[in-house]
């Protein structure tokens, strides 16, 4: 058996490149043994996947080596008893990757030698933005069925089509008609009213005169897919597209269970069994989505006791209140704020089993106080928020956007009027006017919270990746004063809960156990 064993280990390191010393693979097949036999062959790609992540100067693995993998291993396994149930998770803290197309694998930057992340960095800080969500994208194209590579002996559907993505650069330089060309790339305004298509290898203009679009809202900086022919140094587009979104399992499929999505725990929570068996248990776990409470209108306070009231015999696990916290911002927007947070919290002190057992979540809006319009954007200050701590210490100002961690579940919680934004600066209206599933469409396939240029959506360079839809969370709660929609996509739920005031005091509430979204309203009088 150790001799099968230690063949087995030996072919899994070779396999990726790597050898091992007599001694190492010796050490390894004793490690291994010590494990149920059921288990052995992931005991193996853990370890294996901790060698990778190591400083290696040569592909030749000793013994030392393979026991700072192992010791990494458990240190990861001794983690998963202490899985939080709850986090919110500021985006500041979001860890970055990058992928290495040589490895095909996600690697931390911390471990690639790259500094952490500032706001303000140098300027080609700006290029890694695209550079990277080119990145991304790219990797997650080349996999899907329709442009992956036909694998030799597999057995071929003579009725599936098979495309093959170009770089820009294989156009460029050539004098001849090229047709039945797909490219994947940056849409690009770099004259005046004409329309460039840009990856890292070059730039090409495009002629949109008779391009049939597909679903989605087309912004400029969004990337595409374009299908057409090449000719005179344009071309000319026939199909216009946005990048197929990889489901969340088939991205876990390639990338194990690195932690994307942050938070306190060493790897992904969507591995954990004890986190999985507590989701399933709480059956009546709940999440409130509010956006626009304006804590100085009488009306909205007036509904949140009613809202209080309701949900006080139940406590839902949290509330999620998105800005703006004020109606109409002006000179004494912070005192205004400050007023409003106290009242409420004198408000809720009336419901001690909320307060106990719900958590309260606050995400400025675009008009709340704060040190930037930029995104990621910092929560509204402690100078501000301090008492309303104080009185309800089961609240987080969070940062926007922010992610929450419950059990298994991944949620983005973004304020921003993003819906609109996108369909003010699309290169063409959809005719449907079904703007909701466009908006999630592209969302997903963009992979990104905010695919607009930077001057109509400014972004911190070095803090892009905090904005990243990837791998596809469970939720996007994105706030938008546009009508409220929930939209079911790749087995993702993205809600706008629309202006809380604006809409006859209606809001969402998501129920994590089934992934479902229902819509509800305070009734008024007059209903």
């Amino acid at each position: 058996m150790a001799a099968k064993l230690k063949s087995n280990i030996s072919s899994a390191f070779r396999m990726n490149g790597l050898t091992l010393r007599s001694e190492a693979s010796k050490y390894l097949v004793e490690v291994i043994l010590t494990v149920p036999e059921n288990q052995r062959d992931e005991a193996v790609e853990k370890i294996l996947e901790a060698v990778q992540k190591l400083p290696l100067k040569s592909t030749m693995i000793d013994q030392q080596i393979c026991e700072t993998a192992v010791e990494e291993c458990n240190a990861h396994s001794s983690t998963t008893d202490n899985d939080k149930v709850f986090s919110v998770i500021d985006a500041f803290t979001v860890p970055q990757f990058v992928y290495r197309s040589d490895r095909k694998k996600f690697i931390p930057s911390s471990e690639m030698g790259i500094s952490k992340p500032v706001l303000y960095p140098e300027a080609e800080g700006k290029a890694d933005i695209y550079k990277n969500r080119y990145t991304l994208i790219h990797q997650r194209t080349c996999r899907h069925d329709l442009f992956a590579p036909i694998v030799a002996g597999s057995v071929v559907d003579p009725k599936s089509r098979k495309f093959q993505l170009k770089p820009v650069e294989y156009l460029l330089g050539s004098n001849d008609k090229i047709g039945d060309i797909i490219i994947l790339g940056m849409l690009a305004q770099i004259k005046e009213g004409k329309w460039f298509l840009e990856d890292t290898t070059g730039v090409i203009q495009l002629d949109l005169s008779d391009a049939n679009f597909h679903a989605g809202l087309f912004t400029e900086n969004c990337f595409v897919l374009v299908e057409g022919w090449y000719e005179d140094n344009m071309f000319h587009v026939n199909a216009f597209g946005l990048p197929p979104p990889e489901p969340s399992h088939i991205t876990r499929t390639f990338f194990g269970n690195l932690n994307f999505f942050g938070g306190p725990n060493a790897t992904s929570v969507k591995f954990s069994d004890k986190l999985q068996q507590l989701e399933a248990d709480n059956e009546d776990a709940m999440m409130i989505l509010l956006s626009d409470v304006w804590l100085d209108s009488a009306k909205v306070m007036d509904k949140l006791y009613t809202l209080f009231s309701g949900y006080s015999e139940m406590p839902p696990t949290c509330f999620i209140f998105c800005g703006n916290f004020i109606s109409s911002p002006g000179p004494k927007l912070r005192k205004q704020l400050k007023e409003g947070l106290l009242t409420l919290a004198k408000m809720l002190q009336e419901f001690k089993d909320l307060v106990e057992q719900s958590r309260f979540i606050f995400v400025p809006g675009p008009n709340d106080p704060g040190l930037s319009t930029i995104l990621p954007r910092p929560g509204i200050p402690n100078t501000i928020t301090e008492e309303f701590c104080r009185r309800v210490p089961t609240a987080t100002f969070a940062t926007n956007p922010c992610r929450i961690q419950y059990c298994t579940q991944e949620i983005l919680v973004f304020r921003e009027d993003i819906v609109t934004k996108m369909c003010r600066n699309c290169v063409r209206f959809p005719q449907d006017n079904e703007i909701p599933t466009h908006f999630a469409k592209t969302l997903l396939s963009q992979g990104h919270l905010c695919p607009l240029p930077l001057h109509i959506s400014p972004v911190y360079w070095q803090f892009d990746h905090a904005l990243q839809v990837y791998p596809i969370p469970d939720l996007v709660v994105c706030a938008d004063k546009y009508n409220s929609f929930s939209i079911s996509h790749m087995d993702c739920n993205i809600v706008n809960p629309g202006s809380f005031p604006k809409n006859g005091f209606s809001f969402k509430v998501y129920y994590p156990v089934n992934k479902s979204v229902e819509d509800s309203k305070i009734r008024t009088t007059a209903d």
